[in-house]
């Protein structure tokens, strides 16, 4: 089976790219699943339902939010009535919406998603470690799902490597996200787990991490309230992870960063 997964989607520019590479996308890896991360999809803060539906009529599977899953308020409600949009595992309990999802290729195979937040330089929230093992007891690669999925969103790169290398050899892939940079580090684990500490960020890298210059560059050298943020239009990259998994053991044979159009360097 082939998973693919797109990092943040940053802003109009962002959404744009990655509906319009699907097509390329699907006839040179053919993938059975597609998940994307929106939570910065709505003007560079948040996910509307109108956005949604968009991307799941276009076949994104499942998408996961983050830190910024409620910046749109109208979110609350829709995200009680989609199991497939989902917020961080590790949010209170009474919190709308849902940490995991087992959702179902065209051709039946179950692949369980949970998402989870780092807590290092992030909100205070209950363990992300702790969470994902909850969201796991149920569940076994290769029995009761033939792939697992685990978005870590979070500030740290050793929390998100150590998530990794915690789970490495029960899940199908961990991926990073929240940072907007693609990390250098896409592999497969010893224990078969495909890892990469960030996917990067669907938008445009003629930015700060997808907002326009001149507003972010202005925080740092001014100690006074700037400009709003603004999300950057240029052409985007999309960036994402393809990730193949054997179909015996729900563990990853291969793992390739994907990288396409605007500023950074194309993957082949």
């Amino acid at each position: 089976m082939k998973i693919i997964y797109f990092g943040d989607i940053v802003g109009k520019s962002g959404r744009v790219a990655v509906l319009n590479s699907l097509d390329e996308i699907r006839a040179r890896h053919a993938p059975d699943m597609l998940i994307a991360n929106g939570e910065n999809a709505a003007h560079g803060f948040g996910i509307t339902e109108k956005i949604c539906k968009e991307f799941f009529e276009a076949g994104i599977d499942v998408i996961v939010t983050g830190n910024h899953a409620w910046d749109q308020r109208e979110i609350v409600g829709y995200i009680e009535r989609e199991p497939r949009l989902l917020r961080p595992n590790n949010y209170p309990k009474l919190t709308p919406g849902s940490g995991s999802v087992i959702a179902e290729t065209k051709s039946g195979k179950r692949v369980l998603v949970i998402q989870v937040m780092g807590r290092l330089f992030m909100e205070p929230l209950d363990d992300p470690f702790a969470s994902v093992e909850s969201a796991l007891y149920n569940h076994r690669l290769g029995a009761s799902v033939d792939a697992i999925f685990v978005d870590i969103h979070a500030e740290a790169t050793s929390e998100k490597t150590a998530m990794g290398v915690h789970l490495d050899g029960r899940v199908s892939m961990v991926v990073g996200s929240h940072s907007h940079i693609p990390t250098a580090d896409a592999r497969v684990l010893p224990g078969g787990t495909a890892y990469q500490t960030d996917a990067g960020m669907c938008g445009d890298y003629n930015s700060v991490i997808g907002m326009k210059k001149e507003a972010a560059v202005g925080r740092f050298i001014r100690k006074i309230p700037g400009d709003k943020l603004e999300p950057a239009e240029g052409e985007a990259t999309v960036c994402a992870i393809v990730v193949e998994t054997d179909d015996a053991t729900g563990l990853a044979k291969s793992c390739q960063p994907l990288r396409m159009g605007g500023g950074l360097i194309a993957t082949l």
